[in-house]
């Protein structure tokens, strides 16, 4: 089979909260005539962006094309779970024309792409690209998420699992595509860019398109049809586990924190950030249940910059609420968070 009958996929990175979901959801609706389908991983049992995603199923992407996989590492999982989601996704009665895979925000790329090489799917999916998104305004502050750096420190966190992961994804990146330009400002866009030109210069990747993006917005065209078969040139892709027979994910971890209703959404955005601060919580994610609002109000924090909206009625589905708190191992205190968010 010729590379050319090869279904093409983009592999999209990214730290927590970079706008990986907002990004998809824009090609989504700018298809350039392509029907898509899209697998979600998810760090996490609740899957708060395939939901996302599932309620913007259309004709070019109906509903049955967007897969999720949750709590776990897909390219950690492959022959039991990355590869009969591929098959599965191939053998829909109408095959896609794209794929577009969301890793979560704590993957490590290029585990993914050496997935590709497995017999089951070499001769039938091609790594199109990797799309890695980077916060123009968390990287020009020094920040990845919820750590605050000084610029020294961040080019200098090299052995610390945040520093790995952030440098990963650059080093994978066929296109890096600077996210929230708009609260960066034209000084933090060229604070963030000069950060990231400074990584893929070390990893000797040579010159990569950097581009500022908001609100996911950017020609489809920029970032589809890259032909880079990254699959095929995983030695240009240089990570910090290479030569290990696999990678660990015990760096990071996860809860769940189920509530009732929520009567004070805005001491529960307080509390949040209070989480970040002082706990050192990456991110929170998820879905509450507000006394009085027949809507739900969707949840997305990283650090403590909170974002929150009523993004569609409860329905058939139980008003209850679900936050995803995702942190380092050792910043996880599943009863002190559970106290914090309940309080």
């Amino acid at each position: 089979m010729s590379d050319l009958s090869k279904i093409p996929v983009t592999v999209i990175t990214g730290f927590l909260g970079a706008g990986k979901t907002t990004l998809i959801r824009h090609l989504m609706q700018n298809p350039q005539g392509k029907r898509l389908a899209i697998l979600v991983n998810e760090f996490g049992t609740v899957g708060v962006d395939g939901d996302i995603l599932k309620s913007c199923a259309d004709a070019n992407c109906p509903v049955e094309n967007v897969v999720e996989l949750a709590n776990g590492c897909i390219c950690c999982t492959v022959a039991d779970e990355f590869i009969p989601t591929i098959e599965a996704l191939l053998a829909l009665p109408v095959r896609p024309d794209h794929i577009l895979i969301e890793t979560s925000g704590l993957a490590l790329p290029k585990p993914l792409l050496k997935a590709f090489d497995w017999p089951a799917i070499r001769s039938l999916i091609t790594v199109d690209g990797v799309i890695t998104l980077a916060d123009a305004e968390a990287v020009a502050a020094g920040r990845f998420a919820g750590d605050v750096l000084s610029q020294a420190a961040l080019q200098a966190t090299h052995d610390t699992p945040l520093g790995e992961v952030f440098e990963d994804q650059i080093a994978c990146a066929d296109i890096v595509l600077l996210s929230k330009a708009d609260l960066a400002g034209d000084a933090g866009v060229a604070a963030a860019r000069a950060v990231i030109e400074a990584e893929v210069a070390e990893k000797g990747r040579g010159r990569l398109p950097i581009l500022a993006m908001t609100e996911g917005v950017i020609d489809p065209r920029v970032i589809l049809g890259l032909h880079a078969a990254a699959e095929d040139d995983l030695g240009a892709r240089p990570s910090h586990h290479d030569g290990e027979d696999g990678h660990e994910h015990d760096d990071f971890n996860s809860i769940v924190v189920t509530m009732g209703e929520v009567s004070d959404p805005v001491a529960l955005t307080a509390a949040i950030q209070g989480l970040a601060r002082e706990m050192n919580i990456l991110r929170v994610k998820g879905y509450v249940a507000v006394t009085g609002k027949p809507l739900r109000m969707l949840v997305q924090a990283v650090g403590e910059r909170v974002r929150v909206q009523y993004d569609r009625p409860w329905g058939a589905q139980a008003r209850a609420s679900h936050l995803v708190v995702i942190a380092e191992q050792a910043d996880i205190d599943e009863a002190a968070i559970r106290a914090v968010l309940e309080a």
